[in-house]
């Protein structure tokens, strides 16, 4: 699913027009990206939870040439999945 079949998908559970429902995507998504950008993290109870991980500088290797290279540290977004989405997509 992308963004505007999931748009199609909200227009069409809430009754809304597409329009609306674009703009309502648009906010959620816009909402967790401004909290992870202040290093926060963002908690939907049954779904998951959106947050902020450092991952360290370390050396790795070209895989063309070889050759030895560091890769500075940086600050990733990942999500991590609530048990009640995990069951619901394990089919547990």
């Amino acid at each position: 699913m992308n963004k505007t079949e999931l748009t199609e998908h909200v227009a069409q559970a809430t009754g809304t027009d597409k329009a609306a429902a674009g703009r309502a995507v648009d906010a959620v998504l816009e909402g967790i990206a401004a909290e992870l950008e202040k290093g926060g993290s963002v908690s939907l109870a049954g779904f998951g939870t959106f947050e902020t991980r450092e991952r360290a500088a370390r050396t790795g290797r070209n895989p063309q040439t070889g050759e030895s290279m560091e890769i500075a540290a940086s600050t990733s977004a990942a999500f991590k999945p609530a048990a009640a989405l995990k069951r619901r997509v394990g089919g547990n």
